[in-house]
């Protein structure tokens, strides 16, 4: 049986040590039936969160309560990766083109594909990581525009990790069968993965690592950023329903009904309970995102993409930010809302550029990342208020 973190006494980053005191957690069918979007302040037994130092201890249940209700737990992290490269060549912009492969696993049966893109210079560079390789590889224009502004790019495929259909063959499931994880928990672990290779480059700034994906690359990419405090900002794109989407206001976008259908391999088993009864889930999008916090998160969302749930990842993005307020943060969370359908266009990928540079290099934005599209709901989403 899963347990929940009731206590938390240690250190709570990725790879600490913790020590706990556990409880089983509650049955879907026991779950008390909320409404709105549910506090993130409050703990399963009723207490709230009072000060800045006891959301630690929060944050780690909701680690617990995302992992076993959602994604499915993450596997273990697996010492040192290695890496082989495949090929280099210098680009007509200057910057170096290295294709590598990545054993991920100490028997190297799990090998990841990366492509990793440095500027011109020593470095060291901040870098973005994208996992959508498994799709083509980011438009010629994209690379140009982030390697002329200073930036690393590492794209990797992350259905290396997993296959992004209803089988749990190879990758990951070949590596730990008896897992509850889905594909989106074993494609976020692949991120972590490639997290690990790019801190041991000298010419990466491992202090300035953001991590982004479009439609399912992007919940792969919010759950990664969500659960590894190494990753330095985070920006899905277009991520839509257990994206950076609502999952009690569809608002005739993706719901738990539809997703779980269609692709029910993305998730734990566990998540289908949910089922037209979404106010039983004790946590909503806002509470991954709130999982970000006080690192920088961006979501980037095309307003012809109704699929995606613009109104719903306004939502959250509002609900959210109550979070980054009580840390004393509300600048490091943004959103932007462009032209367009369902893409990871120049535009979004400029977005991008522009809070990176702001948040991970302190050069002052010319536009505003706060600005909403939608008439405000948030009256009628949730009635809690940080402490």
């Amino acid at each position: 049986m899963r347990t929940l973190v009731a206590l938390v006494v240690g250190l709570l980053t990725l790879g600490g040590a913790m020590s706990v005191e556990a409880k089983e957690l509650p049955k879907v069918e026991a779950l008390p039936q909320v409404r709105e979007l549910p506090d993130p302040f409050l703990f399963m037994d009723g207490k709230r969160v009072k000060s800045r130092g006891s959301w630690a201890a929060r944050r780690a249940e909701l680690k617990e309560l995302v992992q076993h209700y959602a994604y499915g737990t993450l596997p273990p992290t697996t010492g040192r990766v290695k890496a082989v490269e495949d090929s280099s060549s210098r680009l007509e912009s200057g910057a170096t083109e290295r294709k590598l492969t990545l054993a991920v696993d100490p028997g190297r049966k799990l090998l990841v594909h990366l492509v990793l893109t440095v500027p011109q210079g020593p470095g060291p560079f901040p870098t973005i990581v994208d996992g959508d390789l498994c799709w083509g590889r980011v438009a010629p224009n994209i690379v140009t525009e982030a390697t002329s502004r200073g930036y690393a790019l590492a794209e990797f495929d992350r259905t290396d990790l997993a296959i992004d259909e209803n089988k749990r063959t190879g990758g990951l499931y070949s590596l730990y069968p008896e897992g509850d994880f889905g594909a989106i928990s074993a494609w976020a672990w692949g991120f972590h993965r490639v997290v690990d290779y790019l801190r041991t480059l000298r010419f990466v700034d491992s202090r300035r690592i953001a991590i982004t994906g479009h439609s399912r690359g992007g919940k792969a990419a919010l759950l990664a950023g969500a659960l590894d405090d190494r990753v330095a900002l985070v920006a899905p794109n277009n991520s839509g329903c257990m994206g950076a989407g609502c999952c009690r206001f569809p608002n005739q976008g993706e719901t738990v009904e539809r997703i779980t259908s269609v692709f029910p391999y993305w998730f734990s088993p566990t998540l289908k309970q949910f089922v037209k009864q979404e106010d039983r889930l004790p946590f909503d999008q806002h509470s991954l995102k709130a999982l970000v916090a006080p690192r920088p998160l961006l979501s980037t969302e095309g307003l012809e993409d109704n699929w995606a749930n613009q109104p719903g990842t306004q939502l959250t993005y509002q609900a959210a930010r109550e979070v980054y307020r009580f840390l004393g943060v509300p600048e490091k969370i943004g959103i932007v809302f462009r032209p367009g359908g369902h893409a990871h266009s120049l535009p979004d990928w400029q977005s991008l550029l522009d809070f990176a540079d702001w948040q991970l290099l302190g050069k002052q934005p010319t536009r505003r990342f706060d600005q909403l599209h939608y008439p405000d709901a948030s009256a009628g989403g949730y009635t809690w208020r940080a402490p």
